[in-house]
């Protein structure tokens, strides 16, 4: 994790709150998190209906004049006011309209490819407004969109964490961040691409922040963990430090408690003991580095604390049912899945 000072072995009081949830989101961001995103500025005139099937795992839609609707295939329309942000998890297709049950005449398929849904035209370059910008001349309907490409093991606790669309609201304060993104989405300058992705991945970031904490006790466990100092503290150090020989001893010596009290406290918040956490998300960290690099699997076990490659592949094996080596060649469906689930 870049950018945040790492938590000394003296460090037994409370982080401060930003420390705990944003390290964590972070880490959970790491799978969906933007390289090369797609990224544009759509304009539009009502009454229009765009149907989005591009598969992606996570966008973000922002409406910056006029409202509009989020339709899941299944499930109620949710609307977005102007000025808020929506995260839509995928990658099930849905419809995004100014009307809910206007019938989409706009089909969006993975990389922005797009066709009239009547004859299948494609539309990309006909309704091209310029740099990252598309629709119609003169719309009165703006929105910025970002969608992310790519499934990633470790942020399944994320995705599974979210509802089909999330809407966050700033209130009369505005969003500062959005502002920002919007004034460089139509500039093209050198690193423009790399400044994009950065400012999509803190607007995310921002934003499921305040979502996941206007939901109270409602928050996954994860989240909640800055709650509790020594069950926060815990979580950051394991997911900094993933490589580390932890044992609940250590830990619970880490952040100035029991080991019993650590354990119940951590149970209780997040779901299961630290060293069940800590073995699912260091192989939930494998699977992703397996198809994100072409480090070999001696490697990539001593990168998530394992000792030999032998060891990595029999936990693997239990928790995937394929070895490391069968998955980077064809991660299952069944694995994949659980992103929809």
């Amino acid at each position: 994790m870049t950018g945040v000072p790492s938590l000394g072995a003296a460090s037994v009081g409370r982080p401060p709150a930003s420390l705990v949830d944003v390290d964590v989101l972070e880490a959970l961001l790491d799978g969906p998190r933007a390289r090369g995103a797609f990224l544009l500025r759509a304009v539009l005139d009502p009454p229009w209906s765009l149907r989005i099937e591009d598969d992606a795992p996570l966008s973000v839609i922002a409406p910056l004049h006029a409202s509009l609707w989020v339709c899941p295939d299944e499930g109620d329309p949710v609307e977005v006011p102007e000025g808020s942000v929506a995260i839509v998890r995928g990658p099930e297709h849905y419809t995004v309209t100014d009307t809910p049950g206007l019938v989409p005449d706009v089909v969006v398929y993975p990389g922005g490819r797009c066709t009239l849904v009547e004859d299948g035209r494609g539309l990309w370059d006909e309704r091209s407004l310029g740099v990252r910008t598309w629709g119609i001349p003169g719309g009165t309907t703006q929105i910025l969109v970002g969608s992310y490409e790519g499934h990633g093991e470790a942020s399944r606790p994320l995705l599974s964490a979210l509802p089909h669309v999330a809407v966050h609201h700033p209130g009369d304060e505005g969003n500062p961040l959005l502002d920002v993104l919007v004034s460089e989405v139509a500039v093209e300058s050198p690193g423009q691409r790399a400044l994009l992705n950065r400012l999509l991945d803190v607007l995310l970031i921002s934003t499921l922040r305040s979502w996941f904490a206007a939901q109270a006790d409602e928050a996954p466990g994860w989240f909640r963990a800055q709650q509790d100092p020594a069950v926060g503290t815990a979580l950051t150090l394991l997911h900094r430090e993933v490589a580390h020989p932890w044992t609940v001893d250590e830990l619970a010596g880490r952040v100035g408690v029991s080991r019993a009290a650590l354990g119940r406290r951590f149970t209780g918040t997040v779901g299961e003991p630290p060293m069940s956490y800590l073995s699912s998300w260091r192989l939930a960290l494998a699977a992703d580095r397996l198809t994100s690099s072409d480090a070999t699997i001696a490697a990539i076990a001593r990168q998530v604390g394992y000792a030999t490659p032998f060891s990595l592949s029999a936990a693997f094996k239990r928790a995937y049912g394929v070895s490391p080596q069968q998955y980077r060649e064809a991660p299952p469906a069944s694995v994949l899945a659980r992103f929809s689930s």
